[in-house]
């Protein structure tokens, strides 16, 4: 939902930055892949308790994954690579809840609520994107991407959102979990509407 509203505010740093990483020889690929890396490791950070840790590799996850695309950018995109962001994308999505299943044991069920959410999400947003890229649609709402990318109530910025509130309050979990995992089924609903709509002509 915000995620193309605050593309004009991010995009200009992280394409300044991806210059420099790109004039250095560092590839967008070395970048997801250490991105994915840290995103584990948040999971398994998480499943220790190590709540701060956890929110730091969060986050340091989130700043890779923005910049192995200002990378792309500036080195020259690929299908592999786009690929390669969004596997790593959904290896962290699902690291996260899965490390809080293992904290505690009332986080599992919650935990595995958000996992089938965020693969439902996912099933939608690639179908999605499947069949918009067979008809040829395009949108740069979200910046310069390797395939459509449509819009949705639970994006990127809204799972950060979730994942820091989880971080820094911890006990409250199953609430913000279960929250969550509503608005991504609805994500699905909405996708779902739109591209009846969408692909009906």
């Amino acid at each position: 939902m915000f995620d193309a509203r605050l593309r004009p505010l991010i995009d200009p740093p992280l394409n300044a930055a991806g210059r420099a990483m790109a004039a250095m020889g560092i590839t967008a690929n070395v970048v997801t892949v250490v991105g994915a890396m840290l995103g584990m490791a948040a999971g398994w950070a998480i499943a220790q308790q190590a709540y701060g840790w956890g929110l730091a590799l969060i986050l340091a996850n989130r700043l890779l994954d923005g910049l192995d695309g200002a990378v792309a950018r500036a080195s020259g995109s690929s299908d592999f690579g786009g690929y390669l962001d969004i596997v790593a994308d959904f290896i962290f999505y699902v690291s996260v809840p899965v490390g809080f299943g293992f904290a505690a044991q009332h986080n599992q069920l919650p935990a595995l609520v958000l996992v089938a959410s965020f693969t439902l999400t996912g099933i939608s947003f690639l179908a999605f994107a499947a069949v918009a890229g067979q008809r040829g649609d395009e949108t740069d709402a979200h910046g310069k991407k390797s395939f459509f990318y449509s819009t949705g109530l639970a994006e990127g910025t809204e799972t950060i959102i979730a994942f820091v509130l989880m971080c820094l309050l911890p006990q409250h979990f199953v609430v913000v979990a279960y929250i969550y995992g509503a608005l991504c089924f609805v994500t699905v609903v909405q996708r779902s509407v739109l591209a009846r709509v969408s692909f009906t002509e």
